[in-house]
């Protein structure tokens, strides 16, 4: 019983530490990389008091958006769950088959890049900046249900109010998408 409960506390111990590395793991990665099935990790979340995916996500970003000065809440692709403004910023897109072209199911490039480029200009820490440059690449196919996370980080600030911001987004940590940007701070009207 003893080594039962031990096993246990090392495992979810385990679970704390994905978690903290990786908030955007689901029951089912959390039961793959745990080798335990999915039920489980639910009762250990639950003893944990860890919310489920979707509640994080609520959580994360709904203490996000206040920070924002570039962007409306409601003008950016996908949900904002870490901002450090002037700095670096995460944000998560959920897939849908309204987003595919019908024939492929295959996500159309534009969402991806509405999702970088409203996360790109939201971690500026200005009233307004916008695109001047754009270096995409698309790296791999992203199909409808895919869950996409895009890292973002002020690589530089430039004189004048430009900024060179890259943004690499992910799907099961795999990098389907990555962006070069310069923006630039302009004067509110």
């Amino acid at each position: 019983m003893s080594r039962d409960s031990n096993a246990k506390k090392v495992r979810q111990q385990k679970l704390t530490e994905l978690l903290r590395n990786d908030p955007f793991l689901t029951d089912e990665e959390l039961a793959e990389l745990l080798e335990v099935s999915v039920p489980t990790v639910r009762l250990d979340r639950l003893e944990l008091g860890v919310p489920e995916l979707r509640q994080r996500i609520r959580e994360m970003a709904s203490k996000n958006y206040d920070k924002l000065r570039t962007l409306n809440a409601e003008e950016v692709i996908g949900e904002i769950v870490e901002l450090n403004l002037g700095e670096s910023a995460i944000s998560i897109l959920d897939t849908t088959d309204q987003m595919v072209f019908s024939q492929s199911k295959i996500v159309r490039g534009h969402y991806i890049y509405s999702m970088a480029e409203s996360i790109a200009i939201a971690v500026i820490d200005a009233d307004v900046a916008l695109v001047g440059i754009a270096n995409i690449k698309y790296k791999r196919p992203v199909y409808a249900g895919s869950r996409l996370v895009a890292r973002v980080t002020i690589k530089q600030k430039r004189p004048q109010g430009r900024y060179i911001v890259w943004v690499m987004i992910y799907n099961k940590q795999v990098e389907v998408f990555r962006g070069k940007f310069l923006l630039v701070e302009m004067p509110k009207n």
